[in-house]
């Protein structure tokens, strides 16, 4: 009774049932965020090397040593973090299981966790499995956070604010100064910020400023990120948690009991692909996500959606007020059976379906030729006008 009362409401995942449906009519999935091209040779190589070395039992709980290593090399070279590896840093079976193992670690029933909207769909529920109340404030696709309205949703329960940036669905890419804004109301009212950076190398405007490096903020952030975007293994499931050690010690304990340790092997490929691949890579990596950007936001645009291209991440939420009066859900499952193109439905993004009515959400993390036949399929929504 306990369990069906905490997960009471809850659906299916709409993003991975838009995916089915995707197969089913044999449409081309900008629905579910995983590429369609390969992972760099470095990481597959290594990964295969580790498991003819029969590394293949148990790593640590909390990480191999080699990964954690190598992370804490990465995050002194790009943030001038200072990390401790042997008592600050945990892999996660991917960031999804990071972030509910963190929320669980730190938010008590009867806490309340501020989630921006539109937010990516586990960050409600995982608020509620912790029997917690999520508090909902808006994150505007252009312009920038209201700070008034996020200083009025903090109160004395307030146990963490979850902070994603680049983001997913948006694409905003915070400023300094808005991460300014929410780092001082954390310290005002002793609250986590609770950051997924899963698309940290993955932006095209502005910077990725981890709120750890802010003044004040680096005992109070649990940063989450991962493999599975930067280097498209979204399959390989390693997450990445860095946090003060009081709270690394109470999230490796709900780590392991959840999933006990990620996958050995995959660990090391891992390892090797932070250690190997510079800053070329990723400076690469970005450029050929903008022109993924821009081929989908104007294949969007001369068909009538509205859309603003993403300053970050690889999604592009789009209005489709203009094309038809169907709600989101039947527009998107209608999208996918008769023009072969599935997109999100936006109010999968929302605490209140209604908000999210008029908006899809497509992913570009697809090769070019892929993008350019989904643009030309999308082409019959104006020879229907």
């Amino acid at each position: 009774m306990h369990t069906a009362r905490r997960t009471h409401g809850f659906t299916e995942s709409v993003i991975r049932g838009m995916t089915r449906l995707a197969n089913q009519h044999d449409a081309i999935n900008l629905a579910q965020g995983f590429p369609n091209f390969p992972a760099p040779d470095v990481l597959k190589q290594a990964a295969a090397k580790a498991i003819r070395d029969d590394i293949n039992q148990y790593a640590i709980t909390w990480g191999a040593k080699h990964l954690r290593d190598a992370l804490t090399r990465k995050y002194a070279e790009w943030y001038e973090m200072e990390i401790d590896p042997e008592t600050e840093i945990t892999i996660a079976c991917g960031a999804t299981e990071a972030m509910a193992s963190t929320l669980m670690s730190i938010v008590d029933p009867g806490d309340e966790v501020i989630v921006f909207e539109p937010y990516y769909e586990n960050y409600g529920p995982d608020t509620i499995l912790c029997d917690a109340k999520p508090v909902y404030v808006p994150l505007p696709v252009t312009g920038h956070i209201d700070l008034d309205r996020l200083a009025a949703a903090f109160s004395s329960r307030t146990r963490a604010i979850i902070v994603n940036t680049p983001n997913n669905p948006t694409g905003r890419v915070l400023s300094r100064e808005e991460l300014l804004g929410i780092a001082e109301l954390c310290q005002q009212y002793d609250a986590y910020a609770v950051t997924d950076e899963i698309y940290e190398h993955i932006y095209y405007e502005g910077e990725h400023i981890p709120i750890a490096t802010l003044p004040g903020m680096r005992e109070r952030t649990v940063t989450v990120s991962g493999a599975s975007k930067t280097f498209s293994v979204t399959g390989w499931r390693i997450g990445t948690i860095v946090a003060p050690v009081r709270v690394t010690d109470a999230i490796r304990k709900v780590h392991d009991f959840l999933t006990v340790g990620a996958p050995a092997p995959l660990q090391e490929g891992v390892a090797v692909g932070l250690e190997v691949l510079g800053k070329d890579y990723y400076e690469t990596l970005a450029a050929e996500y903008r022109e993924r950007r821009d081929v989908l936001c104007a294949g969007l645009l001369g068909a009538g959606f509205r859309c603003q291209p993403p300053e970050g991440s690889y999604y592009v939420l789009a209005d489709f007020a203009d094309l038809s009066d169907l709600p989101d859900d039947e527009f998107s499952f209608w999208l996918t059976r008769e023009v072969g193109v599935a997109p999100v439905p936006g109010s999968s993004f929302f605490s209140q379906p209604e908000m999210g009515r008029r908006l899809v959400r497509f992913a570009f993390c697809k090769t070019v030729d892929v993008l350019k036949e989904a643009a030309e399929r999308l082409k019959a929504l104006r020879r229907n006008d």
